[in-house]
């Protein structure tokens, strides 16, 4: 794919006229502007306010679990150093602006020129990689050269427009929120703020006997498959827990973490999801999210259910021709795999199927199988493997993770929190009026007792 230069915003340069010579003029003279500064200013307030009360996601250095984790203390995700520098970028962005110079039109096709700078990068490291995997070359380092170099240069632009990308990210999604009424003063509460980074991975602990998310540890960005599988056996060895290391799409710090992606639709139902996250907790919602297995699920499957649903409407806004068809959460019966036709070759559902899996494995726990459960899960997961699903791992701890995000059928088996949310979803008269329902609740019984509501004001409506 090729791949047009991209110009440094403040140098006052204007490659091949790509884009007008009058905001680029504008961005050079007024690189600082107070209508930039107060929004920066008073993110920071607010952004100071919100670190103070939002739950950590840093491990609880006190408990049991944490000394008994042995070689993955080494690991842990250094948050403070990382949020030191994101929050006085995004001050110093803040303050800068340059984007309020530009047309809508402008803003979204330098967003699509981003995404696709960022898919042209990751191309040319797939290049590479497979160039030093390869047996057949003798001197990758001489033969990747030109790949290196090129992705490189494309690594410098990329780095040059990424603050201004994410404040347009940031506001188009503050726009549709503010719509929704999630603000005061056209200021959505608390600020979307969000920073394309190398995410930590999680290790994620269960107990083998049955599913329920009990430990998550934040780790450094980067480690080696042979690395997790190491402190996946250690952790097992010293707490006889079930554990898995997973990545993450995001991570609900301040700014919020976002993967680095070439997929535009996925980065705003990620910023979007996050936000949410920052949003809830103000509200017994988030701020009890972990204290139970429920309430992760809770949380989760509500911040699904708003980063897909403000995703769709900026990408249905802003860029059209990227926009999947709206959600839906309509009430659906428990999930089963449709039988094939007479003449039809199974196909394979991978939700069904996992759904499947799910439902088996929670039964062989609740029997006391433990290692017939594990043996069928790696069964299970070959299965998956050998229909083009590459999945390292499914155990406990891999259902307690991904089992959280229940706003479509799949991983939580029978779970009922998951159709509960999204049920709750389509019997409220917009994302404003679920997300009021939601965000009080903290018990499954509420969620219920909510849910009866609900129902009840549709059938009198």
């Amino acid at each position: 794919m090729a791949v047009a230069p991209v110009t440094s915003l403040y140098s006052g340069e204007n490659q091949a006229g790509k884009y007008p010579e009058a905001w680029v003029k504008k961005v050079s003279s007024y690189r600082w502007n107070w209508r930039g500064f107060r929004r920066g200013f008073w993110a920071a307030v607010i952004g100071g306010l919100f670190l103070i009360g939002v739950r950590s996601p840093r491990p609880d250095q006190t408990s049991e679990d944490f000394h008994s984790l042995a070689i993955a203390r080494d690991h842990l995700f250094d948050f403070v150093d990382w949020e030191v520098s994101a929050f006085s970028d995004k001050l110093s962005t803040g303050a800068l602006g340059p984007q309020i110079f530009m047309t809508e039109h402008e803003r979204s096709q330098l967003v699509r020129d981003y995404f696709a700078l960022v898919g042209e990068i990751s191309r040319l490291e797939d290049e590479v990689e497979a160039l030093y995997a390869s047996p057949d070359i003798s001197n990758p380092d001489a033969a990747s050269l030109p790949l290196r170099q090129q992705r490189d240069v494309l690594r410098a632009r990329q780095s040059d427009q990424q603050a201004l990308v994410e404040a347009i990210i940031q506001e188009q999604i503050s726009e549709i929120l503010v719509e929704h009424g999630f603000g005061i003063g056209g200021q959505v509460i608390p600020p979307v703020q969000m920073r394309f980074t190398q995410l930590p991975t999680l290790l994620v602990l269960s107990p083998r006997d049955h599913i329920e998310r009990t430990g998550s540890y934040p780790l450094e960005h980067g480690l080696t498959v042979e690395r997790q599988e190491q402190i996946e056996a250690d952790v097992a060895s010293s707490l006889g827990t079930s554990s898995l290391i997973v990545p993450l799409g995001g991570l609900a710090v301040y700014p919020a973490m976002m993967i680095e992606t070439s997929n535009l639709a996925f980065a705003f139902e990620v910023a979007a999801h996050e936000w949410s996250h920052h949003y809830l907790t103000f509200f017994p919602l988030g701020v009890s999210y972990g204290t139970t297995p429920e309430l992760y699920t809770m949380n989760e499957t509500a911040a699904n259910i708003v980063g897909k649903e403000v995703g769709w409407e900026v990408l249905t806004r802003y860029y059209p021709d990227l926009a999947p068809p709206p959600p839906d959460y309509t009430p659906q019966p428990a999930e089963v795999a449709p039988a094939p036709g007479p003449s039809e070759a199974p196909t394979f559902d991978f939700r069904a199927e996992m759904h499947q899996t799910r439902v088996h494995v929670d039964e062989l726990l609740a029997q006391g199988r433990i290692a017939e459960a594990e043996a069928y899960m790696e069964a299970r997961r070959r299965v998956f493997l050998e229909n083009g699903y590459r999945i390292r791992k499914i155990n406990q701890a891999y259902f307690a993770f991904y089992g959280s995000y229940a706003d479509v059928p799949g991983y939580g088996g029978t779970d009922p929190i998951g159709p509960a949310i999204r049920e709750l979803r389509y019997y409220s008269h917009s994302l404003t009026d679920f997300v009021n329902r939601v965000r009080g609740i903290t018990t499954v019984a509420e969620l219920n007792a909510a849910l009866a509501i609900a129902r009840q004001g549709s059938s009198d409506g």
